[in-house]
C-alpha cells in the first residue's frame, strides 16, 4: 500500500478555507471520511447541545425524534438536520443513537428501540449514574452495542451550552469495538476524554456530585451561617464570593492539598473547638466533622513532618458524643 503526502499546494485550499472560517478540527473530520450518521431520541437541552456540538465538529446528525414532535422540530431546525416523526426511521437512517432522555426513561425507551431492529447499531446514552450494561439489558442478544458518553458539563442551556461544551470532560464507558472510536471522534473534536469501567460508574458520579451539587450545600451553609451574624442573603453572596473563587481558582491550579489553608492547615484545635460548640445542630457538627477529618488527612499529606493526632482526636472525640 502507498502512502500519497498531499503536497504544500495541494493543501492550499484547506489551509485557505480553515483561516477564511475561523474554524479548527470540524474541516477535518469533514475530510477524513467519518461516516458516522448519529441519530438523537429526545430534544431537551442535552440533545440540542450535543447534537449542535457534533454538527458544528463536521459530525453527521441525522435529526431527532421525540414524543413532544414540536420540540424534536425546533431541534432540527436549530442543528440543520430532520425531524422525525417515526422511531423506526430514524432507526434506520442512524449508525448511532443517543438516547438524551431523563435517567428514568432511558431503559423503557431503549426497550422500544429493540423492536424496530437495532443489529449493527451503537445505543448511546449520556446519563452519569447509569452504565451501559444497566440502561441497556441484553444488548449484545439483539447484536448492537451500548455506550455511556458522559460530558462532565451542567448543560444549563438549549442554545447556548453547546459553544462551553469543547472545555468540557466526556467520561467513555460501554463494551464492543467501538469505545476507541467514540474516544477519538470527541478527541478530534478537541475534548478531553477518559474510559472507565461499568463497575466504577456509581463511583464516578459520586465524585461528580461531591465536586458540583455538594458544593452548592456547603456555600449554602456558609450563607446560612453568615445570616445569623446579620448578614442579608444577598451580602453574605457576595462577601463569600472572592474568597470560593480564589480557593476554587488554586485547586484547579495546583491541586487541592497544595491549596488547603486554614485551621485544620495549621493543626489549630482551638478554632475547630470553637467552630464545633457554635455548631447548632448534630448535622452541622457532624458534616463539619467529617470535612474537616478529610482536610486533616490533606494537611499529612502537605505537611508530613507535623503531627495532627490531637485534631483527629478532638474531631472523633466530638464524634463519639454526636453518635451517644
Amino acid at each position: 500500500m502507498t502512502l500519497i503526502i498531499p503536497t504544500v499546494h495541494e493543501m492550499l485550499p484547506y489551509i485557505r478555507e480553515k483561516m477564511e472560517s475561523r474554524i479548527t478540527w470540524d474541516v477535518f473530520l469533514r475530510k477524513s471520511g467519518d461516516s458516522m450518521k448519529i441519530g438523537f431520541i429526545g430534544a431537551g437541552k442535552v440533545g440540542f447541545s450535543l447534537g449542535k456540538f457534533f454538527t458544528a465538529g463536521g459530525i453527521t446528525v441525522t435529526g431527532y425524534f421525540s414524543r413532544h414532535r414540536e420540540s424534536a422540530v425546533e431541534a432540527a431546525a436549530f442543528t440543520n438536520t430532520k425531524s422525525y416523526e417515526s422511531l423506526a426511521t430514524i432507526v434506520k437512517e442512524s449508525d448511532a443513537l443517543f438516547l438524551t432522555v431523563p435517567d428514568g426513561e432511558i431503559i423503557s425507551v431503549y426497550e422500544k428501540l429493540r423492536t424496530c431492529g437495532i443489529s449493527g447499531k451503537q445505543i448511546c446514552h449520556t446519563s452519569g449514574a447509569l452504565s451501559a450494561g444497566e440502561a441497556f439489558p441484553r444488548i449484545q442478544e439483539y447484536g448492537a452495542y451500548g455506550y455511556s458518553i458522559h460530558p462532565l458539563f451542567p448543560v444549563s442551556s438549549k442554545k447556548k451550552s453547546w459553544q462551553e461544551l469543547g472545555d468540557a470532560f466526556f467520561c467513555l464507558e460501554g463494551d464492543g469495538p467501538h469505545l476507541s472510536e467514540w474516544k477519538n471522534r470527541l478527541t478530534l473534536l478537541g475534548v478531553k476524554t477518559h474510559i472507565i469501567t461499568g463497575s466504577d460508574k456509581v463511583r464516578y458520579h459520586a465524585a461528580c456530585a461531591i465536586a458540583s451539587n455538594l458544593m452548592c450545600a456547603l456555600a449554602q451553609e456558609s450563607v446560612e451561617l453568615l445570616e445569623c451574624c446579620g448578614f442579608s442573603e444577598k451580602n453574605a453572596i457576595q462577601a463569600l464570593a472572592p474568597l470560593m473563587k480564589s480557593n476554587l481558582s488554586h485547586i484547579i491550579k495546583d491541586g487541592p492539598v497544595a491549596a488547603l489553608t486554614g485551621a485544620a492547615e495549621r493543626g489549630d484545635t482551638s478554632t475547630v473547638k470553637k467552630h464545633l460548640d457554635n455548631l447548632q445542630s448534630n448535622e452541622e457538627k457532624s458534616g463539619y466533622i467529617s470535612l474537616t477529618l478529610k482536610l486533616a488527612e490533606m494537611a499529612k499529606k502537605k505537611h508530613p513532618d507535623r503531627d495532627y493526632r490531637a485534631l483527629e482526636d478532638l474531631l472523633h472525640n466530638y464524634q463519639r458524643r454526636i453518635r451517644t
